[in-house]
């Protein structure tokens, strides 16, 4: 058993149950900060989608060392290992990530961007309010395919020594 692999896929696993809490924490700030009518939440909600696409992007980071041998570099290469991700490596691995939720993910990749950038004061509310009703479902469609990957790591690592 190679175990590299499944330790992969145990991290992938965990992960993804503490990405699941923080995007709750995301949601209940927003609904908070609407009961509230207070637009200091958004800062919390901010931080806790940052921390999802972080969480995210750390996976992705993982698997293209310890899976495909190889981490994009350069000044766009947040952007390439979602390519990566999102492309299938015959008689390596399939596909980690679908190109649909590549281009979502895109989006908060973008997001955390601002995040780190900008100060707080001048987020955009409405943006904030549309990332976060939206990442609910896009971390449902996230969560399985990842799921189905440490799955392929899993029986990976039974195949091999």
């Amino acid at each position: 058993m190679n175990q590299g692999l499944h330790q992969l896929a145990i991290r992938i696993r965990q992960e993804l149950i503490d990405i699941e809490y923080t995007l709750k924490r995301a949601a209940a700030g927003l609904e908070k900060g609407k009961l509230d009518n207070d637009d200091l939440y958004l800062d919390g909600i901010a931080l806790n989608l940052h921390g999802f696409y972080s969480g995210i992007e750390r996976l992705l980071e993982r698997i293209a060392v310890q899976v495909d041998g190889s981490l994009p570099q350069g000044a766009n290469w947040h952007q390439s290992l979602l390519l990566q991700m999102a492309d299938e490596l015959p008689s390596v691995r399939p596909a980690v990530i679908s190109d649909e939720v590549r281009q979502w993910l895109d989006e908060y990749r973008g997001f955390r961007h601002i995040v780190r950038n900008v100060y707080t004061y001048k987020f955009e509310p409405s943006r904030i309010e549309r990332l976060t009703l939206n990442v609910l479902n896009l971390f449902d469609q996230l969560k399985n395919e990842m799921s189905a990957f440490a799955d392929f790591l899993d029986s990976s690592a039974i195949d091999t020594p």
